[in-house]
């Protein structure tokens, strides 16, 4: 029987694996587990043991994503913001705009160092879905931790899109150095 349940599970998270190396973008792990007839918390268990033998997978505000399914040769930044989590939506909104990514937002936690979230926000969408996730499970901003005060990786296919967000973040006072 044990033998039987870890053949079950090789198959099931060699399945997951080709899904997300084929997936044109995130596939959440409901989707994964409707699709593999287990719970989603087996889903996160197989997505774990995926990580563990160094598969590119990361977590994103939109379900998993294969690392290698990423576009390449992208160029990107860390920026240092601050603002008001109201302002969260048009902070993301203006990157993405842009035609910027959001890769991530980055704080400096006192006990536990930095703390990274991945968000691969791309468009207008990615931005309402993600504002509308913080609204529906009520969880707060990382940025709350450290009142505002947050970094996020940036990324874009030409240095003068991240310029262009980069300068439109200034005018609107969201960058950090706006505030010294």
């Amino acid at each position: 029987m044990e033998n039987n349940k870890k053949l079950l599970g090789e198959a099931r998270r060699k399945m997951i694996l080709q899904w997300l190396q084929s997936a044109n973008g995130p596939l959440t792990g409901t989707n994964l587990s409707k699709r593999t007839n287990v719970s989603r918390q087996v889903i996160v268990q197989d997505i774990s043991i995926l990580k563990a033998k160094n598969h590119p997978i990361i977590a994103t505000a939109q379900g998993y994503v294969y690392h290698q399914n990423l576009t390449p040769q992208l160029h990107s930044r860390i920026i240092a913001c601050s603002h008001s989590p109201e302002q969260t939506m048009d902070e993301l909104n203006l990157i993405v705009d842009h035609g910027v990514t959001v890769k991530d937002v980055i704080i400096e936690h006192p006990v536990y160092g930095e703390i990274t979230g991945s968000l691969r926000l791309s468009n207008r969408q990615d931005v309402k879905d993600f504002c509308q996730h913080l609204s529906d499970t009520n969880a707060p901003l990382l940025s709350k931790l450290t009142n505002g005060v947050h970094l996020h990786t940036i990324e874009a296919p030409s240095v003068e899109a991240i310029d262009k967000a980069v300068q439109a973040l200034e005018k609107q006072g969201f960058l950090l150095n706006e505030k010294l």
